[in-house]
């Protein structure tokens, strides 16, 4: 299956996961999905990530971060997308 925007099926991937509170999620794996999963682990937003081998082909398996029985992802979008480019400003955060 061809997929045109990988980013995009890993960010809903992660977002349906977490509407029914399973514990775990695995997609098709990336150099760049492991590196967007990098951030989000360093960044307290994932519990863990590890690349695994599923029948040759790697699979990238995140672990999912709930606080208080609540998702501490409140809400993950891509906001480009391949055939539109939006830039933005850097988000400032007040901590």
């Amino acid at each position: 299956m061809s997929m045109h925007d990988p980013i995009a099926d890993m960010l809903t991937r992660i977002r349906n996961a977490q509407m029914v509170n399973k514990p775990r999620v695995s997609m098709p794996a990336s150099k760049l999905k492991s590196a967007i999963a990098g951030v989000l682990k360093d960044e307290g937003y994932i519990e863990d990530f590890a690349v695994q081998q599923n029948d040759g082909k790697p699979q990238l398996e995140i672990g999912l971060k709930y606080y208080a029985g609540r998702p501490v992802i409140e809400k993950i979008e891509r906001i480009s997308s391949p055939g539109l480019r939006v830039y933005r400003g850097s988000v400032q955060f007040p901590w």
